[in-house]
């Protein structure tokens, strides 16, 4: 039974493919399998010589599709040549030639690949289509002589062929160059007469008018709707279709093929890209006989026709079921070490023997022959545990899967009765796995050196291979720890961790290839070293979170390799950042940096200070006293760059300024200079706790003096705050000498002669005088009265004078630029409240409301009543209006959301009769512009809604705001009428907050008051 179940599996003695399924019979199955069907072959050709020399003529007899030009064209040919290949006489040729002409033909099938298509035609609204092929062979070819031939080709597949015989890809969602890569296996009886039909629809599903309308872009998407309302729902569109008679094709054909139409409305319908293969359908007898090296795609089950064969063998044998099942164990267990498979069935198979084990029922050469499939299968399952990162490596999908199910095969096998009995002494199966994995890891590493092994033996590119050595092994001891680990302690009670850390001896590697490592190395070599420092500091890290290992861990002191590159280190960090520092303040405009006050160099320092600090955590250097050595070197590093930083980014305004003469802009750069040099001393007194100073004196403790740490690190910081300080001084002090004094001095000489020669008759253009003084008001540094300027302490303009009506607008004006922009927002609110209490027309109509507060509950509740004498916006002279309830201005009410009303349809004076609830403290509804604003809106169902007009009541004259008691009844309240009204298409408050293009909260304001802007109907 054994020996038979290896014959059904394995190649060496299967039947030969194409013997299989030609009417055979397989029930002599004691025969040598060229005697099963009985036949007699010549005595002086050898029985395999002949049986190939079968297959060869077979293959030629059942020859498909066209020659190439390569190739012969003529079997008899072909049969020459091979008669003479094979050394066969007449006579021999004959009789095996008579033996394949009896012998069944084989099904004949051709492998259509539908690859793409591309120009189709867009059936769609959106000019897009829905693709898909349907696809079969005609029987009968159609013949382009014949006189109905265009008819003929213009049938689709659903008349031609029968509904079980086509196939459908699937359907690719708008597009005009859709990609299928879909094979098909298409089976015909006569290459002369078969046709292959290939019909390409385009999928149309029910759609709303309101859907179709939204895809529509063009002229043409129209028209397709109309063509659409006249066809039947769900009724797919024809995209063209193309027939290739099989006679025409190759063996194997890889072309573009033009779409045919059925009507000559569109000739021009893209084209498909098609792959064909004519071949011989073959019975899979025995179960794979394409199996390749690696493959696992097999689960171990047999065939129909396998099964078949075994079960009519154990019933006329008379075979146990325990015989079977060792059968197929000694077969399968025997095929795995040749052949991998799905080992899941090996494990039912093992099973099965445990559950009926009787060890008198075997024979001894049985018991024997078992103990070494036993002993076979576990010598075989550990050298792939030996070698399991290359035999299941994670990049293949299902590996870990693999290798549980062996584990667990050889996990079972070692505990069953069976091999306890007959293999003794009994291995100890965790002792052989963790000695695999020692050997198979120290193997792995030493193939990785050798194969990171670098061709020039330098110090740099040494240390560049022990750093891709190192990252190795540290992604493999994860790997470890993440997942193989588990699996070998659950399983088979073996660590994969401290094999793992045998390539720790990496570390005396690291160290032999260091040992010529000097002051003098390049600074190349240098920066090749850092890397490999990090890459033994991850891999000393990781000791703490792995279990005990054999022998010490040489990795203890491993920051002393590289003492000698310290230095470089350091040094390549102080040059770069001081060149991006240089080169941030050559690339510098001195012009704010998005919404801050400071420039783009300000910028630049803060992330190559930054980068310093990542050098510092990098290092994380063990040995304190020359961690706190690296942290004064560091310090030291960045006040030298701070203070040099100051000094040529007064160089750089000074240059600008000369470039521009411009004093005014001249004075905004000296602005921002302060600004980052500020900037700068703040990010200075961040060190401390961004470098971890608490707890770098925490290990200097007893080591070395508190009073040296206080000298080297705070008195040095201390000192470079304080010079900072100074050189802010300078710059404010030099920015008064240019601007501010010269300006004042001018002011009050000139005042005072206006003073003295034309006091009585003195006009002074206020026009020209606010114009100038609009943009010198917002400078942070000229905040001075306007009246004390003018007035001058009695030696300038009378106040009289002084206050005259241009100077109040003035002066009204400064206030406004002066304020922040929700004081702006508050004062827009306002005054379109002032605005709404002097209006009395109702020209654009009328809402009516009733409002309540209760501040007992802090709620406010508002009823809308009606609007009346809205004004008509729709083409047939009414409106569909509805109301918004806003509490403005948004940001004092941020969490209130807008309520809207229902939509009264063809009405120009609605009823709408709905009460909404807003929960809302008393103190904000006292806040200056604090108000309810009501939006009427025409609703359209295409684009925006239309603007009917706008109310605002003010919340401070709420009902109930300022009593105590709630009252009782809202039918007390009385019934208040707004006059809608329309937004001025100008404003200053607008203005000035549209000129704050750095405010989002500003511009947001005004985007929204300008589309309410825009559909106003008032005018200047």
């Amino acid at each position: 039974m054994g020996n038979l179940s290896a014959s059904l599996l394995s190649p060496d003695g299967s039947v030969p493919p194409l013997l299989q399924g030609r009417g055979m019979s397989v029930s002599h199955c004691g025969l040598p399998w060229w005697h099963w069907r009985g036949w007699q072959c010549v005595s002086t050709v050898p029985p395999q010589l002949a049986l190939l020399y079968e297959e060869v003529l077979y293959t030629i007899h059942h020859r498909l599709g066209k020659p190439e030009q390569q190739h012969v064209g003529d079997s008899q040919e072909l049969y020459s040549y091979v008669q003479k290949a094979f050394g066969m006489d007449a006579e021999e040729h004959s009789v095996i030639m008579q033996q394949v002409l009896e012998l069944e033909s084989p099904i004949y099938c051709l492998k259509a690949t539908v690859k793409e298509a591309k120009g189709i035609l867009g059936k769609d609204v959106s000019g897009l289509s829905d693709p898909y092929c349907l696809l079969g062979i005609e029987a009968r070819s159609q013949e382009p002589a014949h006189p109905d031939h265009r008819k003929r080709m213009k049938a689709v597949v659903k008349d031609l062929i029968p509904e079980d015989q086509i196939h459908r890809t699937q359907v690719i969602n708008q597009t005009l160059s859709p990609v299928w890569n879909e094979t098909f296996i298409l089976e015909f009886k006569d290459v002369e007469t078969a046709s292959f039909h290939l019909d390409m629809w385009d999928s149309d599903v029910v759609e709303s008018m309101r859907h179709k309308l939204g895809e529509l872009t063009d002229l043409h998407g129209l028209k397709r709707i109309f063509k659409d309302a006249r066809k039947d729902k769900g009724q797919d569109d024809f995209l063209g279709n193309v027939v290739v008679r099989l006679k025409d094709l190759h063996c194997w054909n890889d072309q573009w093929y033009q779409l045919e139409p059925r009507t000559e409305t569109y000739p021009e319908r893209g084209h498909c890209h098609l792959q064909f293969l004519l071949t011989h359908k073959k019975d899979t007898f025995p179960p794979f006989p394409s199996w390749q090296a690696g493959s696992t795609s097999w689960d171990g089950e047999l065939s129909s026709h396998a099964s078949t064969v075994l079960y009519l063998h154990a019933t006329q044998k008379d075979l146990s079921d325990f015989h079977q099942d060792m059968a197929q164990w000694l077969a399968y267990s025997k095929l795995y070490q040749s052949l991998e498979f799905n080992s899941s069935c090996l494990l039912h198979q093992i099973t099965s023997i445990e559950y009926r084990w009787v060890q008198e029922r075997l024979r001894p050469e049985q018991k024997a022959e078992l103990a070494e499939s036993f002993q076979s299968f576990l010598t075989y399952g550990v050298s792939l545990i030996r070698r399991f990162r290359i035999i299941f490596p994670l990049s293949v999908p299902r590996s870990t899967e693999r290798l549980q199910s062996l584990l667990r095969v050889l996990v079972q096998m070692c505990k069953t009765k069976a091999f306890r009995e007959l293999c003794t002494p009994s291995p100890d199966l965790p002792q052989m796995v963790s000695t695999a994995l020692k050997s198979g890891t120290t193997e792995w590493f030493h193939m990785q050196k050798q194969h990171l092994k670098p061709m020039v033996k330098s110090i740099e590119e040494n240390s560049k291979a022990l750093s891709k050595l190192l990252l190795e092994v540290i992604e493999d001891l994860k790997q470890c720890q993440k997942i193989w680990n588990k699996l070998f302690t659950f399983l088979a009670g073996a660590h994969c961790v401290p094999p793992a850390l045998a390539l720790i001896q990496v570390a005396e590697h690291v160290q032999e290839q260091l040992h010529k490592v000097d002051s003098s190395m390049s600074r190349p070599t240098a920066e090749s070293l850092f890397d490999l420092y990090r890459k033994l500091q991850e891999l000393h890290q990781m000791k703490d979170s792995l279990p005990s290992w054999d022998g010490p861990l040489a990795l203890s002191n491993f920051h002393q390799w590289f003492e000698e590159a310290l230095p470089l280190w350091l040094q390549k960090a102080y040059t770069t950042t001081l060149e991006r520092a240089q080169r941030a303040i050559q690339m510098d405009q001195l012009k704010p940096y998005g919404y801050h006050k400071h420039s783009t160099s300000t910028v630049d320092l803060s992330t190559c200070y930054a980068q310093i600090m990542t050098t510092w955590q990098q290092l994380n250097w063990p040995d304190p006293e020359k961690a706190f050595m690296i942290m004064v070197n560091l310090l030291e590093d960045m006040c030298k760059i701070s203070l040099m930083y100051c000094k040529l980014i007064k160089e750089r305004a000074e240059a600008l300024s000369l470039s521009e003469q411009n004093e005014g802009e001249a004075a905004n750069k000296l602005c921002i200079v302060v600004n980052n040099i500020e900037q700068l001393r703040l990010l200075m007194l961040k060190l401390p706790s961004q470098l971890g100073w608490a707890q770098l004196e925490q290990r200097m403790r007893g080591i070395i003096d508190p009073q040296q740490i206080q000298n080297a690190l705070h008195n040095q910081l201390d000192s470079t705050v304080a010079c900072l300080d100074h050189e802010v001084r300078d710059v404010v002090q030099a920015l008064a000498t240019k601007s501010i004094i010269p300006l004042m001095k001018f002011l009050e000489s000139e005042l005072q002669y206006l003073n003295e020669h034309l006091a009585t008759s003195i006009t002074i253009p206020w026009e020209g005088a606010s114009h100038q003084l609009h943009g010198a008001w917002d400078h942070p540094t000229l905040g001075l009265s306007l009246e004390l300027c003018f007035h001058a302490e009695g030696c300038g303009l009378p106040l009289e004078t002084l206050h005259s009506a241009a100077f109040l607008t003035l002066e009204t004006h400064l206030a406004l630029c002066s304020a922040t922009s929700r004081k702006l927002i508050q004062k827009y609110f306002s005054n379109r409240i002032q605005q709404q209490l002097d209006t009395s027309s109702e020209k654009y109509g009328a809402v009516t409301i009733k409002a309540l507060y209760r501040p007992s509950e802090q709620k406010l509740r508002v009823e809308v009543l009606n609007a009346t004498n809205l004004i008509p916006l729709d083409s047939n002279g009414s409106s569909d209006p509805f109301v918004q309830l806003t509490l403005e201005p948004r940001h004092e009410f941020p969490e209130v959301v807008a309520r809207t009303t229902q939509c009264k349809k063809n009405e120009l004076h609605p009823l709408f009769d709905e009460a909404f609830d807003f929960l809302i403290p008393s103190e904000k509804c006292r806040q200056e512009g604090a108000c309810l604003l009501l939006t009427v809106f025409d609703y359209d169902v295409l684009g925006a809604n239309d603007l009917e007009g706008e109310a605002f009541f003010p919340l401070c004259h709420l009902p109930g705001l300022d009593t105590e008691e709630d009252e009782a009844d809202m039918g007390r309240v009385p019934q208040t009428r707004l006059p809608l009204t329309h937004p001025k298409p100008t404003d200053e408050i607008l203005k000035l907050l549209e000129s704050r293009k750095r405010d989002k909260e500003a511009q947001a304001f005004v985007k929204l008051r300008k589309q309410r802007a825009k559909q106003s109907k008032e005018t200047e």
